[in-house]
């Protein structure tokens, strides 16, 4: 195969030029990029490369925020919750937080800021009854004995959360921490577009402005150990100030509680069935957000360069997939790969240009030391991807962090050659082309396409232990051959008619969270709209408690769909005869061995003429019910896997009563799969594996061949 150059971007430094030069004709790399705690050489400015430049909106000067204190960042924190034993008590604002990293801020008006909650009542404490000492750093309340009590307050951001962590990973020694200013407040703005300005006139080399990224950071809070204490990658909590806040309330006409973002010490994180007010609060946000970043995406226009948004760190009211976004104008995204779903992230991104995926390892110390094994993370990474991109593809590929590290393993720097040259024989066959799909499934949630493919992440293709076995419903989907949208329980109430535009539904999570929906499923437009959907032919898969809120009688709003309920104590005088399997199903055909439904649900059974597929000591892990024309699927979780990406496939099929479509762009093999593209005249075949396989590939028409395929290979044909 000839070598092909471009598509891809490498990091460098002051101390790697000549490192550099070799890593570009090595990987075909055709952009140079700079990274936190790195400088672009001068020696690389003519090399007829593109030449990105990271830019920070709201760090990389402290001077101008050591000026103007009041325009620094904030964030809300609550306290941990203490307990009353007298009538008097003090809380102690900064227990257990990183004390260079947050300041409390008693410059504005703490009566109006602060919230001070008795966590008993679920009432705030009047402000008569409660004060702030600053020489102790105590909030002291008048307490009813006994109640339990929280104190929420507002605390200025004295180091920047991406910046300290960099500086804990890589062990950067005497590193002054970065303080964060608000680019939303009126001097800052001023400031900052003119410093945009500045940056642009010194740095005519520049072809791409990098912004990482605008004006919020996620949530990530540290402990006093500069641990991780919190982290929400979708988290709202640190994009306020009282002058944004006084902003909002003027829109919404209501006073701004400390509560609508706090939620009882929640932060509204991404599991949380969001209220009224916090969904509007991030609309606010998102308005706001997006015309201040096109004024600065517009000021880099004028000066002739591309602006891009890395998708993370300051990203908070960039929601990429909601109406604002497209407003902004943006020539591309780039993102960090974890896996399938974090790439379609952004490969799923409308109105830019052009998307790039980061992948990992970035060249960091925890990764390239001796003993590491770069390697072995770099082929999981790609090969995982792989599947995303080939459904959803990506326009570049590239590393991040220190080059000088990387160089250190010549087996890696040989890998990621083949990665670059592989990535570009794929693109050349698959850009611009819909792969096909055999069916339209719609995940529905509380979010909808706000937080397409992340509801069940935390950032990067990290999981909980508690949702490993529903987040691999959603990396399944994300290179599985079907046309994947994501809707929300208000999108249902605005147009009932709206499921009429898929094959199957599938609701995936723990009960009252926002992934299954809690009360939404006793609004009986929601209910009804899907019982129609699915009694008229349609499919509804759900997973762990889909559907799920105690009432009337029930814990499973749509057992008559799904045949299965959980038993919570209620129903204990109830005798239950179901219990019979069924494993020759249509679902199971692939399966080798016992299913893994990882974390599993305990306590579920079925109605009684319900077909169990699989249950454990008398408790339900997978079932399928009729319900009129259509056809409801049960699965207490699916981790992700190659064989549990099958039996979803399949079971996407069956709920669908589309079992005759199996044989169509078709790996008999799960451990391969085939993806068409069809406008092109091409197909693919691909082996995720590491070992090679065997099995039988069967074409649009249905006719087959059989095929080996070495470890990892691609192949492509054309149709015809």
């Amino acid at each position: 195969m000839a070598e092909k150059r471009g598509r891809v971007t490498i990091p460098t430094d002051l101390d790697v030029i000549r490192e550099t030069l070799d890593i570009m004709k090595e990987w075909g790399a055709d952009a140079i990029r700079d990274c936190d705690g790195t400088e672009f050489p001068q020696e690389l400015k003519d090399t007829g490369s593109k030449i990105y430049a990271t830019y920070y909106t709201t760090r990389k000067d402290n001077d101008w925020a050591k000026a103007h204190p009041e325009e620094i960042q904030q964030m809300y924190i609550m306290t941990s919750i203490h307990t009353a034993v007298e009538e008097s008590l003090e809380i102690h604002l900064m227990d257990h937080l990183y004390p260079d990293m947050l300041a409390v801020n008693t410059r504005d008006d703490i009566r109006k800021w602060w919230e001070v909650m008795d966590r008993t009542t679920g009432q705030p404490v009047p402000c008569e009854k409660w004060s702030y000492h600053e020489e102790t750093g105590n909030v002291r309340i008048q307490a009813v004995p006994f109640h339990q009590y929280t104190v929420s307050f507002l605390a200025y951001i004295m180091w920047d959360p991406v910046h300290m962590y960099n500086a804990v990973v890589n062990d950067w020694k005497d590193v002054e921490p970065q303080m964060t200013f608000d680019v939303r407040q009126p001097a800052t703005r001023e400031y900052s577009l003119k410093r945009l300005r500045r940056f642009l006139e010194t740095h005519e080399y520049v072809d791409v402005v990098r912004f990482t990224t605008f004006f919020h950071q996620f949530t990530l809070i540290f402990d006093e150990m500069a641990r991780e204490k919190y982290v929400d990658w979708y988290g709202y909590s640190a994009s306020v100030s009282p002058y944004i806040l006084e902003q909002f309330e003027k829109e919404a006409g209501y006073p701004f509680r400390p509560e609508y973002i706090i939620d009882q010490g929640y932060m509204n994180n991404t599991y949380r069935i969001p209220s009224k007010e916090f969904r509007e609060f991030q609309a606010f946000q998102r308005r706001e957000v997006a015309l201040l970043a096109k004024e600065m995406v517009d000021i880099v226009h004028e000066y002739g360069k591309e602006a891009m948004m890395f998708m993370g760190d300051h990203w908070i009211g960039m929601e990429p997939f909601m109406d604002e976004f497209a407003q902004i104008g943006l020539d591309a995204v780039v993102g960090s790969v974890g896996n399938g779903a974090t790439l379609r992230l952004f490969s799923d991104i409308k109105h830019v240009k052009y998307t790039e995926g980061r992948f990992l390892p970035y060249f960091f110390p925890d990764t390239f030391h001796e003993g590491g094994d770069p390697v072995k993370e770099a082929k999981v990474n790609w090969v995982t991807a792989r599947r995303a991109i080939l459904r959803s593809p990506i326009q570049r590929i590239g590393y991040g962090g220190y080059l000088k590290l990387a160089i250190q393993f010549p087996d890696f720097v040989d890998y990621i050659k083949e990665v670059c040259q592989e990535f570009r024989t794929l693109y050349d066959n698959i850009q611009g082309v819909t792969p096909y799909c055999v069916k339209k499934v719609a995940v529905l949630n509380c979010w909808g396409k706000m937080r397409a493919w992340g509801n069940h992440m935390v950032h990067h293709g990290l999981y909980y232990k508690q949702n490993y076995s529903y987040f691999g419903i959603i990396e399944a989907l994300s290179g599985a051959p079907f046309d994947v949208s994501f809707i929300s329980f208000e999108d249902i109430k605005a147009d009932p008619a709206l499921l009429k535009n898929f094959d199957v539904v599938i609701n995936v999570g723990d009960a009252d969270t926002a992934q299954s929906g809690g009360e939404y499923w006793i609004d009986e437009t929601v209910s009804t709209a899907v019982r129609e959907f699915v009694y008229n032919g349609g499919g509804f898969i759900g997973v762990g408690e889909p559907g799920a809120h105690q009432w009337q009688g029930k814990f499973f709003q749509l057992d008559d769909i799904l045949g299965v309920e959980e038993e919570r104590g209620f129903n204990l005088n109830t005798d239950k005869y179901n219990w019979d399997e069924h494993r020759d199903h249509f679902i199971l055909k692939d399966c080798t061995g016992e299913v893994d439904f990882g974390e599993g649900k305990k306590n579920i059974f079925a109605l009684p003429d319900t077909e169990i597929l699989i249950q454990k000591d008398k408790e339900v892990q997978m079932a399928v019910n009729t319900f009129g024309k259509g056809r409801g699927v049960y699965i207490s979780g699916l981790p992700y896997s190659f064989e549990n990406s099958r039996v979803l496939y399949r079971a996407v099929l069956w709920s669908a009563s589309a079992e005759e479509e199996l044989n169509c762009w078709y790996s008999t093999n799960y451990n391969v799969e085939v993806h068409a593209y069809v406008k092109n005249g091409k197909y693919c075949v691909v082996n995720n594996t590491y070992e090679p396989q065997d099995t039988t590939v069967f074409r649009g028409d249905g006719s087959s061949f059989d095929l080996h395929m070495e470890a990892n290979e691609i192949k492509w044909y054309e149709i015809g």
